[in-house]
């Protein structure tokens, strides 16, 4: 089973995290890890903590000259902005923030809870995610991730192919694969920050290669669908997640939703359409798996809207704290790594192993079984 912990504060000295369960034999691209790393930091939007920090991983442990060991490995990512000693507290919590509930909750100031609440922490998710992505890698699993909406400027991104998107977003500055609404989603953000406002959206990843039956039709929370959804939802300022049609299957009949199965040989099972988002049953089904997911404005806002102080319990304008005006695209890559951690996971329960040699021999097994049927 993998797993991981995260630890750190936003203005704290580092961010930390461990990742127990991970096989022996895997190469640990650090390089891999800190371009991911770096693809989190931008997008058009992005505020001035970006420009502070060059976000780079340093792994402390369950690596040895690049391979993983088999042990827990630690990872470590430096704060150059870890002023949190020297940081007033704060008495106005931002609506939409974790401020209110969670300084209710822990008893305590706002400053301790929005520094672990922070979207900072996700470096980390996609420092662990991009461990994740390597182990998918080598068992023949690509991913890709891309904006699909910012604001009410939507693509039709289901319409592009794996291989439009992975080459649309590389040339994009809003990592959309849609380059005919690029402008339209900056001008979208220029007004946000003009107004001194906010603005969220929509990211969609897509993971192609992933055998047929990771997850469970038995457990609930083996359920891949149900695995991936609540990982997702940990992101911070997430607020609804499909997969496949999602919403949008409640509005058909069933002849017009379900995939139907054809077969062909030297291919297997194959399917015309891909309305389920390659989940069926909780299970992948060997179609592409596709995720979406919303993401809420930022709820720091230069335009403040109206809180109370907590203090004087007076109505007063919430806190500002240095915000972006919109970090989807960043979004894009941190709901990747969350979703690559999912399928490892469920990858190492289904062929698992202690080394990268065993879980691959399972895992040729187990296509060449499924080949057959």
């Amino acid at each position: 089973m993998l797993r991981y912990l995260t630890s750190g504060e936003s203005h704290g000295s580092c961010l930390m995290g461990i990742i127990e369960g991970m096989p022996s034999g895997l190469t640990i691209d650090e390089a891999f890890i800190n371009a991911q790393l770096e693809k989190r930091q931008g997008g058009y939007g992005r505020g001035g903590r970006q420009q502070i920090e060059t976000d780079r991983v340093t792994i402390t442990g369950g690596v040895l000259q690049g391979i993983s060991t088999g042990a827990p490995i630690g990872l470590v990512i430096k704060n150059k902005d870890n002023s949190i000693n020297d940081m007033p507290e704060l008495t106005r919590p931002r609506p939409g923030h974790a401020d209110l509930a969670g300084s209710l909750k822990y008893h305590q100031g706002i400053r301790p809870v929005l520094e672990r609440a922070s979207a900072r922490s996700t470096a980390m998710n996609v420092a662990v995610g991009s461990c994740a992505a390597l182990l998918n890698s080598v068992c023949g699993i690509e991913s890709v991730a891309h904006v699909v909406q910012i604001g009410s400027v939507s693509c039709h991104g289901a319409g592009l192919t794996f291989d439009a998107i992975v080459k649309g977003v590389s040339l994009s500055q809003v990592g959309c694969a849609d380059h005919a609404i690029d402008e339209k989603m900056v001008a979208v953000i220029d007004a946000a920050r003009a107004a001194g406002d906010t603005v969220g959206g929509v990211v969609e990843v897509r993971f192609r290669g992933v055998p047929i039956g990771i997850g469970s039709p038995v457990h609930a929370d083996r359920k891949l669908d149900a695995r991936i959804a609540g990982a997702v939802m940990g992101v911070p300022a997430i607020k609804a997640v499909s997969i496949g049609l999602g919403f949008a299957a409640a509005e058909k009949m069933g002849s017009q939703v379900h995939d139907e199965i054809g077969y062909e040989s030297g291919k297997g099972y194959v399917r015309p359409t891909n309305n389920a988002g390659g989940i069926e049953g909780g299970m992948s089904n060997g179609e592409e798996i596709v995720v979406r997911a919303a993401m809420k404005p930022i709820a720091t806002l230069k335009k403040a809207l109206r809180s109370v102080d907590m203090k004087t319990k007076k109505t007063a304008e919430a806190s500002f704290e240095r915000s972006d005006t919109c970090a989807v695209t960043a979004c894009a890559v941190i709901v990747e790594a969350v979703v690559a951690f999912e399928i490892a996971s469920a990858l190492c329960e289904k062929f698992g192993g202690d080394s990268l040699v065993e879980i691959q021999r399972n895992l040729a097994s187990y296509r060449e079984q499924i080949g057959n049927c």
